[in-house]
């Protein structure tokens, strides 16, 4: 691997341990997790690797092989308030296993993505990657939930992103060969198997050519407005209601969205109307799977992708023509933006027999439409893999 090169090339000497993280895609229940909503995901068999030793006096010293510069802190002294730069994540998760676990010793480490960055939950993968890491070089031993959690706090309370746990859960609970099938409202999950008679099916990550932040996109503006849809349908319905930040989708029944999503402005209506929708289409699609139903669980996959579009409004041009072109190449029984859907990757659900063809109508049509990101553009075949090893 790279990233055990360049330690080695670094401080001239082996790294201790290789932590790892698979990356996850969510083919249903986009934009749900956050208000306590249903996901269904799969882990892939790609992901984040850190080359790591172990650094006596306290100090965390991390560089990766895609951003420019070495990061430095101590792991009793976190800043207070995020730098602003590619390491906030890994800051984030020191402070908060901090605040669980004593910590003594520091580390130095490279990290390396095995894929490009944006729509795979990498920030989530590097965090918990990071905190394998961070456990190990303390002798520290965390239970999945305790990871799925610490990981969450780096990313929702340190870094500032208003997610929920899908990432940090599927890349944690999720068995090769299963659908995670999990409730965010409380935890609670089941991991699915393939069904005997499920027809082939494999994984195809389209990524546009352009990378993205969920920080600084409109991702936690597109939260804010569903959460106000929510806060006003619970006072149009007289529901007792307490602070803003409490408002959740899921503690506010659909019947009481239908009956008064149209005194909603027109944002607040449509981030609920996928919400709603969404939920609805993860419990179809689970029983889809656990029918060995491959198709339908495509077309709802699809289906998320169109509301993803038109009910939150997310996907740069070109994540949207992705989207298009894969609704019309045979093989496709499905797919959707992955991750926030904005700029990043698409991912589908494919007919292994047909691989070869879809990757050439894809990548043609594609550039065909954005000639300039030839060369930046690119195809990644996976398989579903087991979530980390805790």
């Amino acid at each position: 691997m790279r990233c055990e090169e360049k330690f080695h090339s670094t401080y001239h000497r082996d790294p201790e341990g290789i932590a790892f993280c698979p990356y996850r895609i969510c083919p249903i229940g986009a934009h749900s997790d956050h208000n306590l909503g249903k996901i269904t995901g799969l882990a892939i068999d790609k992901g984040i690797h850190i080359a790591y030793s172990t650094k006596q006096n306290g100090v965390v010293e991390m560089s990766s092989l895609q951003f420019p510069k070495r990061a430095q802190w101590h792991i009793a002294s976190v800043p207070a308030v995020k730098p602003g730069d590619w390491a906030d994540y890994l800051r984030g998760a020191t402070l908060m296993l901090s605040r669980r676990f004593r910590l003594d010793v520091g580390l130095c480490g490279v990290i390396e993505g095995t894929l490009p960055i944006g729509g795979l939950s990498s920030s989530a993968a590097v965090i918990i990657a990071f905190l394998q890491a961070l456990c190990r070089v303390n002798g520290i031993h965390l239970a999945p939930q305790d990871l799925i959690d610490i990981a969450y706090s780096a990313e929702h309370d340190y870094v500032g992103v208003s997610c929920g746990k899908l990432d940090q859960s599927c890349e944690v609970l999720s068995k090769a060969g299963h659908l995670l099938y999990l409730d965010t409202r409380d935890g609670t999950y089941e991991t699915i198997p393939q069904h005997p008679d499920m027809k082939p099916w494999g994984i195809a990550i389209f990524f546009s050519g352009l990378e993205h932040s969920l920080a600084g996109s409109g991702f936690n503006t597109r939260v804010d407005e569903l959460k106000a849809g929510v806060y006003a349908l619970q006072a149009l319905s007289g529901m007792e209601y307490g602070k803003f930040k409490e408002a959740f989708a899921r503690n506010v029944p659909r019947d009481v969205y239908e009956a008064y999503k149209d005194r909603l402005p027109v944002q607040w209506h449509r981030r609920c109307e996928h919400w709603y929708t969404e939920f609805e289409r993860v419990e179809k699609g689970a029983e889809a799977w656990r029918r060995g139903d491959i198709e339908a669980y495509g077309k709802l996959s699809f289906e998320s992708g169109w509301s993803s579009i038109h009910n939150w409004e997310s996907g740069a041009p070109e994540q949207i023509r992705l989207y298009e072109i894969m609704r019309d190449t045979p093989g496709i029984y499905g797919g959707r933006f992955s991750g926030a859907g904005f700029k990043g990757c698409c991912m589908a659900l494919i007919d292994p027999a047909q691989e070869e063809a879809i990757c050439r109508r894809v990548e043609k049509e594609y550039l065909r439409s954005f000639p300039h990101l030839e060369g930046k553009f690119s195809i990644h075949l996976a398989h579903s893999a087991d979530g980390v090893n805790v």
